[in-house]
């Protein structure tokens, strides 16, 4: 069985919460990968860095301080945007290279992106980097030897299990809380945060559920795990996801579209409200006790 780290019971509002952004654009979300091709990337207009910027002014101003899990493919094009997030006291940490699945690659492929994501960022933030999240979630049943591969690499955690049923990702079984995963080097797993209802898992930590949801009940669900668990919630989001003004590709299904566009003029808002209604830090200093 897993070992999972429990952390003590305490009052829902003296628990550090840990924000977390997934840094990448809008034309390299995995639900696009059929209509957009990887080579027409460079070719791409970015919005990433402006709305990292915002996103960075908006977290300043709610004292907040995050996890940026970025794309080495994204810092090696905004190294200066890579150094405005360390400089404002934010962790720097890995979403791979290229954006791929891990799920899509054999161990080898995958040891070289976690390998070279890791030294780009590490080389443009002057900061160790210890947490990696897999793109997609995609880490499960089917791919657990990518944990070994990731302590291997030199990570210390990673935030790449969701426990939720999903067309697209997810390991519903998995622990819902920080845990040890077996023959992974003593790397520590930390899922996004669920809420258990019946037998289910539901989202409670962010992404299209998030802005698809009233914020009230986005709210009520975190609050929950707060106060009935004890835990952490650990909430993430995009860059685009705070950019209604970005570019249109055609030929998007219908799910997809709803999917990827729902709300996203109010999720700006959205964000501040977080930074007001809970207590936040970063991922390294919640779970690894860095300072």
């Amino acid at each position: 069985m897993p070992d999972i780290m429990n952390h003590p019971a305490v009052p829902g509002s003296a628990i550090r919460n840990a924000m977390t952004i997934d840094v990448e654009d809008y034309f390299q979300v995995s639900a696009f990968a059929p209509y957009i091709a990887r080579d027409s990337w460079p070719e791409r207009e970015c919005r990433v860095e402006a709305n990292i910027d915002r996103i960075l002014a908006i977290l300043e101003a709610g004292n907040v301080h995050a996890t940026f899990f970025t794309l080495g493919w994204i810092a090696e094009r905004y190294p200066a945007m890579v150094k405005r997030i360390v400089a404002g006291g934010h962790e720097l940490a890995s979403h791979g290279y290229g954006h791929l699945r891990a799920s899509d690659q054999d161990r080898a492929a995958f040891m070289q992106d976690i390998s070279s994501s890791k030294a780009i960022l590490e080389d443009l933030g002057g900061q160790a980097v210890l947490g990696y999240r897999a793109p997609s979630f995609s880490i499960g049943h089917g791919n657990l030897w990518a944990l070994d591969a990731l302590s291997e690499a030199g990570y210390r955690y990673s935030s790449s299990i969701y426990p939720v049923q999903h067309d697209h990702y997810g390991m519903p079984d998995a622990p819902r809380f920080a845990w040890h995963p077996e023959n992974a080097g003593g790397l520590l797993e930390v899922p996004i945060t669920t809420v258990r209802m019946g037998a289910r898992n539901l989202p409670a930590g962010g992404g299209g559920y998030f802005r698809l949801l009233p914020y009230s009940l986005s709210r009520w669900m975190m609050r929950k795990v707060n106060q009935d668990d004890g835990q952490p919630a650990i909430f993430y989001f995009h860059p685009w996801e705070i950019d209604p003004g970005q570019p249109r590709p055609d030929g998007i299904n219908l799910k997809t579209r709803f999917r990827h566009y729902v709300n996203l003029a109010r999720m700006d808002g959205r964000i501040q409200a977080l930074t007001r209604d809970f207590a936040w830090d970063r991922m390294d200093r919640i779970f690894l006790g860095k300072a």
